[in-house]
């Protein structure tokens, strides 16, 4: 009879660490006893991320690059197997948009920033993935985090890079089911790591004050101080969710039998703004 899988001794990549839900799901399986390699752009970040992991009893690598970057991208994945021998889980996190921008009056330059970073990059994280676990002959998982903006035909396109992230994760699927590799995509909803990047400026500065947080400190790339997300968050949970209930979601699909495959999954707070 088929047991669930621990986590303790896996080897673990997760993009877009330096915050965020990337940051949430590597030191939740680190915490675990997980070997974590965390990738992303803040060092800083991911060196506290790390010291963290350390800390519950797990082991942690970091890696500063852009993973627009597909050799950087390849050669990370790839060396992480090499270096402990297996690679057990790849969690495609990285990603951005604006879901507020219209087709009309967009900026064709970061619809093509989105399409490297969600779907190119995702694609070459995967197959890199795929050379890994088969060369190491690992059971492997490949997590791939979509959005709710997937299962939505009129959200942009934004949306239209997750409709493809889903394609690349049902094809995957398909191809992978001689080997013991599974593919899961992760479709969250508003959480309260990734919702300034979804909503209009305007919207959340209403928002935030209609609960008493009377500024709001963005950063270039419009995003706020952890103390504010958290802040946030737990003043509009039923709207706003936690990234560790993601987290914990990820945990699940890792620990169950190689043989069961949840195809996608969607995580959404209470109430729903999308």
């Amino acid at each position: 009879m088929s047991t669930h899988r621990e986590i303790a001794g896996k080897t673990i990549c997760v993009t877009g660490a330096s915050s965020g839900i990337g940051q949430a799901i590597a030191e939740h399986l680190g915490a675990k006893g997980g070997h974590v390699f965390l990738a992303g752009r803040t060092q800083a970040s991911l060196d506290e991320s790390a010291a963290r992991i350390v800390e519950a009893g797990g082991a942690a690598e970091v890696a500063t690059f852009d993973v627009a970057d597909s050799p950087a991208l390849q050669d990370w994945i790839r060396s992480a197997g090499e270096s402990t021998g297996r690679l057990d889980v790849l969690v495609n996190n990285a990603g951005f948009g604006d879901v507020g921008s219209t087709i009309a009056d967009g900026d064709p330059d970061v619809w093509r920033s989105m399409l490297e970073v969600n779907v190119l990059a995702l694609a070459v994280g995967c197959q890199a993935a795929i050379r890994s676990m088969r060369a190491t002959g690992s059971e492997g998982n490949i997590i791939n985090i979509s959005s709710v903006a997937a299962i939505r035909r009129e959200s942009g396109v934004y949306g239209a890079t997750k409709h493809a992230v889903n394609c690349i994760n049902s094809s995957l699927r398909q191809e992978l089911e001689g080997d013991p590799i599974r593919v899961t995509s992760i479709m969250p909803g508003v959480f309260a790591t990734n919702f300034s990047r979804h909503l209009d400026r305007a919207v959340i500065e209403s928002m935030a004050e209609s609960v008493g947080i009377e500024r709001l400190d963005f950063d270039e790339q419009g995003r706020l101080p952890a103390a504010q997300l958290e802040q946030f968050q737990a003043a509009m949970a039923p709207v706003y969710g936690d990234p560790q209930y993601i987290a914990d979601t990820v945990e699940h699909v890792l620990t169950l039998p190689i043989e069961i495959n949840i195809e996608e999954l969607v995580i959404r707070p209470q109430r729903s703004l999308f």
